[in-house]
């Protein structure tokens, strides 16, 4: 299955890209696309937990499963003051 990736923000910069097209095995959920990001790209690794995400501008979880054609977006965390 094919799922679109967006990066925002510092994820945009630490990717080098603002999106890319993903293969993901069939029955691939939203916490097995952060843990392959993660093993590729070690700043990705280095956060704590799984960033919070959006599948098709929905807030999902990490257990979320993903379908062919989805828009996946992990949200970088945002300074503020």
């Amino acid at each position: 299955m094919r799922v679109h990736l967006l990066y925002f923000a510092s994820f945009r910069d630490i990717a080098g890209k603002p999106d890319e097209n993903r293969e993901l095995p069939p029955g691939s959920r939203v916490g097995d696309l952060w843990a392959a990001l993660s093993r590729e790209v070690p700043r990705f690794a280095a956060f704590p937990s799984m960033p919070p995400a959006a599948v098709n501008e929905e807030y999902v979880g990490a257990d979320e499963p993903l379908r062919d054609g989805d828009e996946v977006a992990f949200l970088p965390p945002v300074a503020g003051g």
